[in-house]
């Protein structure tokens, strides 16, 4: 392994595009008393503008500070958030601070990495290298490693579910996690394309959780298709994608929309009928997520000014009640890794 202060040669960045589908004679078989269920991730991150360019320079992680309150709000639902955190929050002495008094009654820290924050920096920041999969695989662990550390040093415990920011899984990501005692991993954002940026595909990918070969849990953000045609969802809607405008055409008319489960984007009856679609559809598992700089207006585009953040709660309130309505009860990650 190599530490954080290890000199490097130049990085040579390789867009993998790799390509994830899941595999039925993988899936997880929930057993019966597992019931439906639902588990709530956040991104927990510095703020930085989506707009820009990556910068290793954009390490301020104010919004942390709303995080307590959002969370006593969850925790009166019963649900057990999985806080995600990024290095320049697990490092924030102030942030770490905040963060660790949530960590009783079943939510934990995990892991996401952001590499062009995380050092050992020794990459060109850009957008192929925002995708960590896509570095040196010495250049990954070393980043993992430092991560780790940051997190057991923060929170005492290290953590047992990752995350790679912006869903950058690269062709050794998920063994250098086994090796490292992760459980779960939560990197795949299903139904989704990230190849034109350098990024994975995960199209293939269904919403199950599912074993990888390299034995750890894979929990993909939930994302649904809904309307006339969402059995044909799989293969329709990355077709009418590549057709200028295609995809709001099929959403307008009622025909097939691609729901993710997250309050960044999604409007709340959508949400709605997409967690109906998923109970129909016999789904027992469903991971809900957003990113902590959108608790504070201004810092997303999602919650731009105080009627949006008004918006934000009153989605989770809607959400969970629809979650409640159709069998799902909160679980948490210790619960998730038992029951596997």
């Amino acid at each position: 392994m190599i530490g954080s202060g290890a000199a490097f040669p130049p990085v040579d960045v390789t867009a993998h595009r790799l390509r994830f589908a899941t595999d039925p004679a993988t899936c997880v078989r929930w057993p019966a008393s597992f019931g439906r269920r639902f588990l709530v991730t956040v991104d927990v991150e510095e703020e930085f503008d989506w707009s820009r360019p990556f910068s290793g320079a954009a390490r301020q992680v104010a919004a942390v500070a709303a995080l307590p309150a959002w969370h006593v709000a969850m925790r009166d639902r019963g649900v057990a958030p999985v806080y995600v955190v990024d290095h320049p929050v697990a490092t924030d002495p102030a942030a770490a601070a905040l963060i660790a008094p949530l960590l009783t009654d079943g939510s934990e820290a995990g892991a996401q990495l952001h590499p062009w924050v995380n050092p050992p920096q020794v990459e060109v920041p850009g957008e192929l290298a925002s995708f960590a999969g896509n570095l040196p695989e010495s250049v990954e662990a070393a980043k993992i490693d430092e991560l780790f550390g940051a997190l057991t040093a923060a929170f005492g415990r290290a953590p047992r579910l990752y995350r790679a920011g912006r869903y950058g899984l690269g062709p050794a990501t998920l063994r250098l996690l086994a090796g490292r005692g992760i459980a779960v991993d939560a990197s795949m954002r299903a139904r989704f394309d990230y190849r034109d940026h350098g990024g994975p595909d995960f199209t293939g990918v269904d919403g199950a959780a599912f074993r990888t070969v390299d034995g750890v849990i894979e929990l993909p953000l939930s994302v649904v298709y809904t309307g006339l045609l969402h059995r044909a969802g799989r293969w329709l809607h990355p077709v009418a994608t590549r057709v200028s405008r295609g995809g709001g055409v099929l959403a307008r008319t009622g025909l097939l929309s691609r729901v993710p489960l997250t309050p960044e984007g999604t409007p709340l009856p959508d949400a709605v009928r997409a967690i109906r679609r998923a109970a129909r559809d016999g789904a027992r598992l469903l991971q809900l997520a957003f990113h902590s700089p959108s608790l504070v207006p201004g810092n997303t585009p999602y919650v731009r000014d105080a009627a949006d953040l008004a918006h934000f709660h009153r989605w989770w309130g809607g959400v969970l009640d629809a979650l409640e309505r159709h069998g799902f009860a909160p679980v948490t990650l210790d619960e998730v890794i038992r029951a596997v």
